[in-house]
């Protein structure tokens, strides 16, 4: 059960554009899907503002406009970061979803990414497209340390796993979704995933083949959007496939408070020749369908390397409550 923040209303927002997230103790993770978001425990957390919307394309302009800010996607790749590569493969890009015509093995995820050079938040596709008409969706092909700099701009910070998961759940302690239980709630899709057979049937019941304007489904209960599918999120944690690594410090009888999981060097994959540390996503995308990366759901996590940077992945940040 969630306790509730007794004075949240007593603070003014920082921006408009911002909802209060009480703080309080909520169950977070679960057991009947991905190993790596067992087990279920109390995590409490304090208070703080979120983003009602991921980042849109608009507001990172505002951004690079202001700074000068060149992304990660834009810059030449460093050849001692990538040792054995071909330095002609070592050029500004980022990962674009390009659907194959038919099915593949979805153990092999190159069936379906492409690095496309040129590919950028302000070339989603490659370098013959553009953002004009997509303002109002959220950026994306931005990497880790491109939204944590967009947040030490704007005055905020990006959220940890359990503040990202705290507020995506709202009072719905548990459930499997941030509206609840039920997949397709009276036949009704409440967020921005695929329908078909991912990765190469996208029947767009949702009625967007990628992304979609901030705001375009329903929020959830602390005025939250995108909170499900539409874009991952970035958090500030390192990725652990146990949840619970890092805590230790806690003593044994009382609940984590403000849990910050594992170090930078334990996040690392072994099997990474590049040694790339990881950060956690929230809140799965548009690509994430039930056949394949079900993972638009509060509990799910996945590990995404630092250097990275996709059409699938974006951000939104918080204020914390200085108290």
């Amino acid at each position: 059960m969630t306790r509730p923040d007794t004075d949240s209303e007593t603070r003014d927002a920082p921006d408009d554009d911002m909802a209060r997230i009480p703080g309080g103790t909520f169950t977070m993770g679960a057991t009947e899907f991905y190993p790596e978001e067992a087990p279920t425990r109390e995590v409490e957390v304090d208070g703080f503002w979120m983003d009602t919307t991921p980042v849109t394309n608009a507001a990172f302009a505002a951004f690079v406009d202001e700074t000068g800010y060149t992304t990660l996607a834009e810059r030449e790749p460093d050849p001692e970061d990538y040792p054995g590569a071909d330095p002609d493969d070592l050029v500004p890009g980022s990962a674009v979803f390009t659907p194959p015509d038919g099915p593949v093995d979805l153990r092999d995820p190159s069936g379906w990414w492409e690095y496309v050079p040129g590919a950028d938040w302000r070339h989603p596709f490659g370098p013959d497209s553009a953002v004009d008409d997509r303002m109002d969706h959220p950026v994306v092909h931005v990497a880790y340390e491109d939204a944590a700099a967009y947040a030490e701009w704007a005055g905020k910070r990006l959220p940890t796993e359990a503040q990202w998961e705290r507020a995506a759940r709202g009072s719905l302690d548990g459930t499997r979704f941030v509206w609840g239980d039920e997949h397709v709630p009276d036949g009704k899709l409440l967020a921005n995933t695929w329908q078909g057979q991912f990765p190469y049937e996208n029947t767009m019941l949702d009625g967007y083949e990628r992304t979609s304007p901030v705001g375009a489904f329903p929020a959830n209960e602390f005025g939250l959007y995108d909170m499900a599918g539409n874009v991952w999120d970035w958090t500030r944690d390192w990725f652990s496939a146990d949840p619970t690594a890092g805590t230790e410090e806690s003593p044994s009888c009382c609940t984590p408070t403000n849990p910050r999981g594992v170090s930078k060097e334990a996040s690392v994959d072994q099997r990474d020749p590049a040694g790339v540390p990881r950060k956690v996503l929230k809140g799965g995308s548009h690509l994430c369908a039930p056949n394949y990366c079900f993972r638009y759901r509060p509990a799910a996590r996945y590990p995404e390397p630092v250097d990275t940077s996709t059409s699938h992945v974006g951000f939104r940040c918080i204020v914390p409550d200085e108290r």
